[in-house]
């Protein structure tokens, strides 16, 4: 009379032997596989490039950094760069960044009114 059947349980299937087991160990390895190829190799690679950018820059380079700030490298250190970003009444304005800030090497004469 009412709309809505009775709902019985089920019984549990039988276990599957070692065939299910197999079946997910390689499941999991294939995944893994896809997260190292799709993820984890392409992000190293981009790291070990930036990193040979960075110790490559030289004085009179120009650069973009994280911020989006540009501007001509005017002196290097060990862990600190500085650049030029503007030129006020013929002084130069200057600010230090570190070194891994550096985002972008900007093609020579970007930065023209420096």
């Amino acid at each position: 009379m009412f709309l809505i059947s009775d709902a019985f349980a089920q019984t549990a299937p039988a276990a599957q032997g070692g065939e299910g087991a197999w079946t997910s160990i390689i499941f999991m390895v294939l995944i893994f596989a896809v997260f190292y190829f799709l993820l984890i190799r392409p992000q190293a690679k981009r790291q070990k490039e930036h990193k040979a950018m960075v110790e490559a820059l030289n004085k009179g380079d120009e650069v973009m950094s994280a911020g989006g700030i540009i501007g001509k490298i005017t002196e290097l250190g060990e862990q600190y760069v500085t650049l030029q970003v503007a030129a006020v009444d013929g002084k130069a304005v200057e600010i230090a960044m570190q070194r891994s800030a550096v985002q972008t090497l900007l093609p020579k004469g970007t930065m023209k009114n420096l």
